[in-house]
């Protein structure tokens, strides 16, 4: 991280008080950055309030919905630098409410991109795609130029088009936009406890069964959220050459949803019962990612194990609920 570029730069994280936003914030405020978050509400357990980052950070209200409010703020804070994270990211969720997904993951990333056209200021956008981006396919892993864009339901479709969209804008106007597509993230400050990791760490924390959605085969790689966020920081500090692209970021760590309980079991040290439902649907059976084409322009390699990094997270999980639960 070039944290000489980052230092008295005004920088916009949405989504920065979720968990990867909240291990951005953390790096650029190390950096001596002048972060600014807008945010519709804060979660008092979440990382980027346990750690108090919302003590050093500029917050602003804001629904990224709304574009007069977007622009007022990318413009009122001379904004230089966007990390666009904020979405509505839960793949249950999106099935259910759909038209919450589709306005938030798409109007909300047109409303960023257009203000920032406006703002000349703004020198480097790095806008939050996903592997969901890429549908269903049987040639794995994924490739940045073999595979297309081609999402199917909510949450993928989102994904796809708000990808689509972030390209469209520098293809037609030269915005300085580059894209990232990563597999499931973990990591402190996860509090969708839906999701495996955080599922299966609460469920050991407080020991009761885990309730497994699906019929526990689907095969997901697991990268942990200080690699995620060192490579959002990567991107946006070589936009001259990442601007106009997309880049996958992986771990090569791939478990079917069984087999990472059994490891959050292993590393926790306690058996964690599973009930399988195998009520889920529209689910991708198996995904993964090639990160060679950001490792070749960049040098970007993961750098934690997923047993370390498994122990970092388990630590974080135990302080902070035993001292919410108290």
């Amino acid at each position: 991280m070039n944290n000489i570029l980052w230092q008295n730069k005004n920088v916009l994280v949405t989504g920065g008080t979720g968990l990867v936003g909240s291990h951005i914030v953390e790096k650029l405020l190390d950096a001596k950055a002048n972060v600014f978050i807008p945010y519709r509400s804060v979660n008092p357990k979440s990382y980027f309030i346990t750690s108090e980052f919302n003590k050093k950070c500029v917050l602003a209200v804001c629904d990224l919905k709304d574009y007069e409010r977007v622009m007022d703020v990318i413009s009122r804070y001379e904004i230089e630098y966007i990390f666009h994270l904020a979405a509505q990211p839960i793949v249950p969720i999106a099935h259910v409410n759909p038209y919450e997904t589709l306005q938030t993951n798409i109007t909300g990333t047109i409303n960023v991109l257009e203000a920032a056209r406006h703002c000349l200021k703004v020198k480097s956008i790095v806008v939050a795609s996903s592997d969901k981006a890429y549908g269903k396919s049987d040639i794995l892993p994924y490739r940045e130029d073999t595979h297309h864009v081609c999402g199917d339901h909510p949450y993928d479709v989102s994904k796809s088009c708000a990808d689509l969209i972030a390209k469209m804008y520098y293809k037609t106007y030269g915005l300085p936009v580059t894209v990232t597509r990563f597999g499931n993230i973990y990591g402190a400050g996860d509090l969708n406890f839906n999701r495996i990791i955080p599922g299966a760490i609460m469920a050991a924390i407080k020991n009761i069964p885990l309730q497994i959605r699906s019929d526990g085969q689907m095969v997901r790689e697991y990268v942990y959220v200080k690699d995620v966020a060192s490579g959002y920081l990567l991107l946006g500090e070589n936009i001259d050459k990442t601007k106009g692209e997309a880049f996958n970021f992986g771990s090569g760590q791939n478990y079917s949803v069984i087999g990472i309980v059994k490891k959050v079991s292993e590393i926790f040290g306690r058996p964690i019962t599973m009930n399988i439902l195998n009520e889920t649907k529209n689910e991708i059976p198996e995904q993964y990612l090639s990160y060679d084409k950001i490792n070749h322009l960049l040098g970007w390699a993961p750098q934690y194990k997923i047993d370390d990094a498994l122990r970092e997270t388990i630590f974080w999980y135990q302080k902070t609920f035993y001292e919410f639960d108290k």
